[in-house]
């Protein structure tokens, strides 16, 4: 080979390699542009009546139980709330951006929770509505005509739509205060809306899985389902559906999965939470969805 095109040849895979290892750390690790918000007050627990399974206040009323359905551990929370601003979002380290991540544990703990739930982790994604305590951060659709999003009112309802058909700042104004964009829908009055053969991108069918799930107002569900081990299967979104409308939703909303799915109470998490199964561990996200005291 001359020398000329010898050493093109090198610069050209140097090149290659240095432009791979950017993508790479552009998607998972370098932190892009980003919006700090106020860290949520801690809230005063002393008047809580606390069990291992339960908290009772004067506005929350959680139960924790525990099922095995379709040889898979599900972890299921019924909340019951007065006040709709109870059910809230927290950011890791309190900042909106891409690749800024804590484990769910660390962002229940900073909020000031008593029960957590993994988000949508926005940050994995460029595009998708991204509203959180009634801010809106990002009002970019995605570029799938059917993508759908969980929209969660003033009032405390909640309601499943897609992109396609209503902006983000329509849904602002009509009184939305989250907005999540992972999905798919589950259950949408009262009815089971994803097929057998529907799955998120190229998961596996069975899967660890995170829903939330609203039986009336005032009154939800948060779920979890641990997977991909020898003691539990996983869920696909299909018995995913059908575990929510068996809990009586009349909405119900896929949220991040796999070794996303966390379930944190009473400051611990409950469930397991893995990727491959072989090592029990938090994976960290985006954000959380959970109730305040």
């Amino acid at each position: 080979m001359p020398k000329a095109r010898f050493i093109w040849a090198v610069a050209f895979s140097i090149i290659l390699t240095g432009y791979t290892t950017f993508a790479l750390l552009d998607t998972f690790v370098i932190p892009k542009e980003s919006v700090s918000v106020a860290s949520a007050e801690t809230n005063n627990v002393a008047l809580a009546n606390v069990t291992e399974n339960t908290y009772t206040s004067e506005n929350v009323k959680i139960t924790i139980s525990e099922k095995t359905i379709e040889d898979t551990k599900v972890y299921i929370a019924d909340v019951i709330i007065s006040d709709p601003s109870s059910l809230m979002a927290g950011l890791a380290n309190n900042t909106f951006g891409r690749n800024i991540t804590q484990t769910t544990s660390q962002i229940a703990q900073s909020q000031g929770a008593v029960l957590a739930i993994n988000g949508d982790y926005y940050g994995f994604r460029n595009s998708g509505y991204v509203m959180r305590n009634m801010y809106l951060y990002r009002d970019t659709p995605s570029s799938d005509s059917e993508a759908e999003d969980l929209v969660i009112y003033e009032d405390g309802t909640m309601e499943i739509v897609k992109e396609s058909e209503v902006s983000a700042k329509e849904l602002q104004a009509n009184g939305a205060t989250q907005i999540y964009s992972f999905g798919p829908g589950l259950v949408s009055n009262g009815e089971i809306t994803v097929s057998k053969g529907d799955e998120v991108g190229r998961a596996k069918a069975s899967n660890p899985r995170t829903a939330i799930g609203m039986i009336e107002k005032g009154h939800y569900v948060f779920v979890v389902s641990d997977g991909r081990s020898d003691e539990s299967e996983g869920l696909s979104l299909s018995q995913l559906a059908s575990v929510m409308k068996d809990l009586g939703c009349s909405v119900a909303y896929n949220l991040d999965g796999g070794g996303s799915s966390t379930m944190w109470f009473n400051g611990k998490v409950i469930n397991n939470p893995t990727s491959n199964g072989n090592k029990v561990k938090e994976r960290s996200v985006s954000d959380i969805v959970y109730i305040g005291a």
